[in-house]
């Protein structure tokens, strides 16, 4: 569950972040899911009143296959850079905020996560 401000104009910058669809609209909630075939949690958007005031306690990371294009669609999108990429244990990654600066990391390299990875750091 992610509290934003405006879960209608997030939602495209998510589904393309996880590689993720909109499934349902309900209320004040859009939940997304994987696409079809394809497994993994459930990521729910929830209107809030409340302001992103501090850095996320939590954060989701992304392991796309081309880590550089997955940057560019997100920027394209109102996603922004935060700080410098980190280069450690044989991979990158970088910071990112959504439009309202909840932020996600994308990763490049290393071992995939279904093989037991540990690499963000």
């Amino acid at each position: 569950m992610l509290d934003c401000h405006d879960p209608d104009a997030l939602v495209e910058f998510w589904e393309t972040a996880l590689s993720y669809r909109l499934n349902e609209t309900l209320d004040d909630y859009r939940i997304l899911v994987p696409k079809a075939g394809e497994i993994g949690p459930v990521f729910m958007l929830s209107r809030s009143g409340d302001r992103k005031r501090a850095k996320n306690r939590m954060h989701v990371d992304v392991h796309p296959d081309d880590a550089e294009a997955h940057l560019t669609r997100l920027q394209r999108l109102g996603g922004a850079l935060v700080g410098e990429r980190v280069e450690r244990y044989g991979i990158w990654w970088q910071v990112m905020a959504d439009p309202e600066g909840n932020e996600l990391c994308v990763v490049s390299g290393g071992v995939g996560y279904d093989e037991g990875d540990a690499s963000s750091g």
